[in-house]
């Protein structure tokens, strides 16, 4: 299957979830059982070399492809939830988005320092949301820290948010 392929396996929604957003849902290439192991296939080789100990995904799309890469890359996986999700003691991070304000946590045993971490999540628009996310797996000072989204939205220029020393990758770029 193609980057092309995976790219017409996306449902475009227009103004959710708010008039003005086009929203890029990727569900659709979750229940494509070849999209879904085009994505796994190809996240393993983007990482597979890289010495990645933890994968965190980010509340909700992320709790997907997250797990199903950890597994592979046989590291654990960590996710960043909003507010009031976690059981344990939490360090948490507000941010703003493109249409509006909002909060995560992560549990604040998740990531030691001799952790080398792949944040991921399924879009970058403007950086918000994986921006926050960085700023608390900082906190907890691993090793190394890389980014992946399934997608990029190039116009949106949401790599700029990120410190030089993140390394930040996606599958497609539209």
């Amino acid at each position: 299957m193609s980057k092309e392929t995976l790219v017409k396996n996306i449902r475009e929604i227009p103004d959710f979830p708010i008039p003005g957003i086009l929203f890029y849902d990727v569900t659709t290439l979750f229940k494509n059982p070849e999209a879904l192991q085009e994505l796994s296939d190809t996240l393993y080789e983007m990482y597979k070399d890289k010495g990645i100990t933890k994968v965190v995904g980010i509340e909700s799309r992320g709790f997907i492809m997250g797990p199903i890469l950890a597994t592979r890359l046989g590291a654990g996986f960590v996710p960043i939830r909003k507010p009031g999700k976690l059981p344990a003691e939490t360090i948490e991070e507000s941010y703003s988005k493109e249409y509006g304000t909002d909060t995560i946590q992560m549990h604040k045993d998740a990531i030691s320092p001799d952790d080398v971490v792949l944040l991921h999540d399924d879009l970058l628009a403007t950086g918000g949301t994986m921006q926050a996310a960085c700023k608390l797996v900082k906190q907890l000072n691993p090793q190394k820290i890389m980014v992946n989204f399934l997608i990029e939205l190039e116009e949106l220029n949401g790599k700029a948010v990120f410190d030089k020393e993140v390394e930040v990758a996606s599958v497609l770029t539209l």
